[in-house]
């Protein structure tokens, strides 16, 4: 793979040249707001998707509300899950970042001295956004479009090649959907489980208990049995 990176007849080569020339006639401030664009800013909006979704699943409540968020918190599940699987890869392909390789390289983030396939950030924000697709088509298609714009954000910043970028939204997809099945069925479960504690029910359903009529749940109409026994006494003296 490194190999193909030493030729500037690569079709993944000139998109890098010219995706990163892009920041190259920018201004600087528009280049650092993609370097914080890239590094932080769209993964952190994705994962407010999730936390927003999670949030509207919660104050709804209901009998779906158990496997609805065990769905949801499969997503940043499935990112961390990812970018573990890409460690052995990253170590096997052994791809040196593309500015080592190539001069005149517009790089706007320091310090990026290990491996380039598979892109990390690419792997992590896709698996999210795949996952969130499985949970909340709308949503989820939302974040999917933030994903790609995460990618051609990395090779903008010149720290990956254009192939980086798709060898990360391709593992992302593929572990997001593959496992999703196993990771249903493992958190359904824990999920129902945690509705019925009564001190962290809240965190699946905000009305599920008082919903359910239990413990602390107040029935309009009903009567304790200290006023019904001071009703009859009442009636008696009468």
């Amino acid at each position: 793979m490194a190999g193909l990176a030493e030729s500037g007849s690569n079709p993944d080569v000139d998109l890098l040249y010219d995706i990163n020339g892009l920041a190259k006639a920018a201004p600087h401030w528009f280049d650092r707001v993609m370097e914080f664009t890239g590094e932080y800013g769209l993964l952190l909006a994705i994962l407010g998707l999730v936390l927003w979704c999670w949030w509207g699943v919660r104050r709804r409540g209901g009998e779906d509300a158990a496997p609805a968020v065990a769905a949801l918190a499969w997503a940043p599940l499935a990112a961390g899950i990812a970018v573990l699987v890409n460690v052995p890869i990253r170590g096997f392909v052994e791809r040196p970042r593309p500015f080592k390789d190539h001069q005149g390289l517009e790089v706007l983030v320091d310090g990026k001295n290990d491996f380039s396939f598979v892109s990390d950030h690419a792997t992590l924000v896709m698996a999210m956004a795949v996952a969130l697709f499985v949970a909340r088509r709308k949503f989820g298609v939302v974040a999917i479009v933030l994903a790609v714009l995460g990618g051609f954000c990395r090779v903008y910043m010149g720290v990956h090649y254009p192939t980086d970028v798709v060898g990360g939204f391709a593992l992302g997809t593929a572990v997001a959907l593959l496992l999703s099945p196993v990771a249903m069925a493992l958190l359904t479960p824990l999920c129902r489980a945690v509705e019925r504690s009564p001190r962290v029910g809240w965190l699946i359903s905000a009305r599920g208990r008082a919903g359910a009529g239990g413990r602390g749940a107040v029935i309009p109409g009903a009567r304790t049995e200290r006023e019904a026994a001071g009703a009859g006494e009442r009636d008696l003296a009468a």
